[in-house]
């Protein structure tokens, strides 16, 4: 007998697998485009180590979402949290250091996407 309060939760965990998946790509592809193609643009902007940070929290919170995304006791609201939060924090931080975008609009973004990883791990925690 198929019970579909379980079949409906591990399609979301498989969706918040994907999403950790492509969060996790991506932070290593971006940490190699800072790493080779961009290296002498971000250290003449002064802003290697900002990308580098903004990489390893993207790669952090990539694979706290799929060790979430694993439990039988993951928190949707928590993955929204964490990964709405990792967009914007390592999102915002790779164009401020490329000078890509209205630095009013970015630069709150930043702590904002902070905020709401704060936000994540807490309600993960409950």
């Amino acid at each position: 007998m198929s019970d579909d309060t379980s079949s409906s939760s591990n399609i979301t965990n498989d969706v918040w697998r994907m999403v950790a998946s492509a969060l996790g790509a991506s932070g290593v592809a971006l940490g190699a485009i800072g790493a080779h193609a961009f290296k002498d643009t971000l250290a003449k902007r002064g802003t290697l180590a900002s990308w580098q940070t903004a990489t390893m929290y993207q790669l952090f919170h990539a694979t706290a979402l799929l060790t979430m995304s694993s439990s039988n006791r993951f928190s949707p609201l928590a993955a929204k949290l964490l990964s709405l939060g990792t967009v914007m924090f390592s999102g915002s931080i790779y164009c401020l250091s490329l000078n890509i975008g209205p630095k009013a609009v970015l630069g709150p973004t930043t702590p904002l996407g902070g905020m709401l990883m704060i936000g994540g791990w807490i309600v993960a925690g409950f």
